[in-house]
């Protein structure tokens, strides 16, 4: 059995990095990129500093700013008609998943047409849009090294996860420097999505030698660095472990696929808007208890490489302080429950079958290493309370 693993073709790390930007659109022999972000990348400074690199290169690059967080079909249509209005030849995304994410949609849709829907899961997309270089700024979703986009279709509610070498950055241009302004809460909930791929990546069914390498280097990068990041947002030798622990689980999950966390995390994102990395950790200890009696080697690795466990922990001493860690982790980085972020007790309730069978849909509760039954994931939403 074979693996195949897909990355960028080119990967710029450290400090200072978003400065290539110029060098590796030559490379790639494009010269008119659009530069797609957001309101804040725009009110902060970040994207007028990319203008000016470019300039400093005779190059430009003319600004969509509107995406939003949790990107929409309707979101991104102003950007995909903006793409095709342009002479464009190539993308910059800067910015946190949305950003990236809906610059990886608009480059497929602005080149080969259609709608969002044509193109996700089970379909695999292989074409490809407009050469995206992805500038993260945020140190969670590692966007900028997967084959994956999630769009949300606010018709019917769903979030569409849509896969293939399609939406894979041709560059990814990973600069800690970029993420030392982030708030707190930003911080804490890129950072708990991250450690949800590195530890969905490593129990997945389709984890694999590679992606158990890169998991496991995630992990031991973002454990022992997420708390100094939230309460120092200044502490660039943190930052600098967790945008590197942020790039390795997104090359780990790219890889290996997500799996339950993120199968039952979207439903809840689509419906009640709440952030991805903040969903996800709403989920980690429940769904982390429901899944250890099938991987529980694999798990009490995560622990240990988290740092919370060590190699004289029997398996069950690991899993246990895997799971007081990730409740440990909840309460002093202040991720909410449903309820304390205002989501209507009925209302979420009345939906559960529903965002069950989303997540069924979506293919990744598959991956898990117990593969739950609708019912299974109505209990576990049901657990939230």
């Amino acid at each position: 059995m074979t693996n195949q693993v897909i990355l960028p073709r080119i990967m710029q790390l450290g400090a200072g990095a978003s400065e290539a930007i110029p060098n590796v659109l030559s490379s790639l022999g494009c010269s008119r990129p659009l530069l797609i972000t957001d309101k804040m990348m725009v009110q902060l400074g970040y994207a007028t500093r990319i203008q000016d690199t470019l300039a400093a290169s005779g190059l430009k690059a003319d600004i969509f700013a509107d995406t939003v967080p949790e990107p929409t079909v309707a979101s991104i249509q102003a950007g995909v008609d903006m793409a095709r209005a342009g002479d464009y030849d190539s993308i910059i995304a800067l910015g946190g998943g949305s950003p990236i994410d809906s610059a990886k949609a608009i480059g497929i849709l602005a080149k080969l047409g259609g709608q969002m829907r044509d193109y996700k899961f089970p379909r695999n997309v292989t074409e490809t849009g407009l050469p995206i270089i992805a500038v993260p700024t945020t140190a969670g979703t590692g966007s900028e090294v997967t084959r994956f986009t999630i769009i949300t279709d606010e018709q019917n509610d769903e979030k569409m996860l849509c896969v293939g070498i399609g939406f894979m950055p041709v560059a990814a241009l990973v600069d800690y420097s970029l993420t030392l302004s982030l708030p707190a809460r930003v911080t804490a909930d890129t950072g708990l999505d991250a450690l949800t791929h590195a530890i969905e990546a490593y129990v997945s069914q389709k984890a694999n030698l590679y992606s158990d390498s890169q998991a496991l280097a995630a992990m031991r990068l973002i454990g022992p660095n997420l708390r100094r990041v939230y309460h120092d947002g200044s502490d660039q030798v943190a930052r600098e472990a967790m945008m590197l622990g942020s790039t390795l689980a997104g090359v780990a999950f790219s890889s290996a696929s997500v799996a339950l966390v993120h199968g039952m995390s979207r439903p809840i994102g689509a419906f009640f808007h709440v952030p991805h990395g903040l969903s996800n950790a709403m989920l980690l200890p429940c769904v982390t208890a429901f899944s250890i009696p099938a991987a529980a080697e694999r798990y009490a690795d995560c622990a240990r490489a988290m740092g919370v466990a060590s190699e004289q922990d029997s398996t069950e001493q690991a899993n246990a302080k895997l799971l007081s860690e990730l409740q440990a982790l909840n309460d002093e980085l202040q991720v909410p429950t449903p309820e304390q972020f205002g989501i209507n007790r009925e209302r979420f309730f009345e939906l559960m079958p529903t965002m069950a069978q989303q997540a069924l849909a979506s293919g990744s509760p598959g991956n898990n290493p117990r593969v739950p039954t609708v019912e299974q994931m109505v209990e576990l939403y049901s657990r939230l309370w």
